[in-house]
């Protein structure tokens, strides 16, 4: 009789997942003159509203990494909403080009805030999603972006950076801080020096943030993308351990904030 209730049950489970399906869209929206495509993913078997979480890509651009990355937190119950910091269709591999692109935001935190806040706000809109449970994580340029996010204020449970950039001209900002704070961060990252790292945590502990900084030994910059080596930039490599640990990192974070 056990055998059989648990092919049942078996057989139960399979048939719900197999009705789970995560959808994808691309969305166009505009901040000022510029147009922007995101990349909504959410799975269509859930109902009600749900926590959703804004993803910030790399300074490639939005690219295939970001989307993925947006579909895996879909697949966790999330709505994940990939914005476009740069434009429609500017997405690049050349690494000059990518330090152009960022660099226009990294030299202007106003503009870099103000293009993650639209597409915050196409996550915020979307009707499947609570507008009160919202998060953002980012990678590398990314991580940069949702920590600047965070010290202009904007409405978010927390914000997450894999391998991002710790440094910002305007530190006491950071009390403007609402939510919460996760740094995920290798160890030997050669793009962030160590005084970087103090200072940041230093403006954290001044601000009063509740903020969580976890390092990944041995772990260099992009850590979790498993195509970083691909550009060929020194101090640049993929980290299969750090990358499993610091999504785990992530769950456990949003566990606490969004659920």
């Amino acid at each position: 009789m056990k055998t059989v209730l648990g092919g049942i049950l078996m057989a139960a489970l399979i048939a719900t997942g197999a009705q789970a399906e995560v959808r994808t869209e691309k969305v166009e929206y505009r901040h000022g003159e510029a147009v922007q495509e995101g990349y909504l993913a959410y799975d269509d078997s859930l109902t009600g509203k749900r926590p959703g979480v804004l993803v910030v890509h790399e300074w490639w651009g939005l690219n295939d990494y970001a989307k993925r990355r947006a579909e895996q937190l879909a697949r966790l119950g999330y709505v994940a909403f990939a914005l476009d910091m740069y434009g429609k269709g500017k997405v690049t591999s050349d690494p000059k080009e990518a330090g152009r692109l960022s660099g226009y935001f990294r030299d202007d935190r106003s503009l870099m805030r103000a293009r993650a806040a639209a597409g915050l706000a196409v996550l915020k809109g979307r009707p499947q999603v609570d507008p009160a449970r919202i998060a953002a994580i980012g990678y590398c340029f990314g991580g940069t972006t949702v920590l600047e996010m965070a010290r202009g204020g904007a409405e978010l449970k927390g914000v997450v950076s894999f391998h991002g950039g710790l440094a910002t001209p305007n530190p006491a900002d950071a009390k403007n801080i609402r939510g919460k704070v996760l740094v995920l961060h290798g160890a030997a990252d050669p793009f962030v020096p160590a005084a970087e790292v103090v200072a940041f945590q230093e403006e954290m502990r001044q601000a009063g943030v509740d903020w969580q900084m976890v390092f990944y030994g041995g772990a260099v910059h992009s850590f979790t993308n498993p195509d970083a080596g691909r550009a060929g930039i020194k101090g640049v490599v993929y980290d299969e351990r750090a990358d499993r640990r610091s999504w785990q990192a992530m769950r456990n974070f949003f566990d606490e904030l969004l659920k």
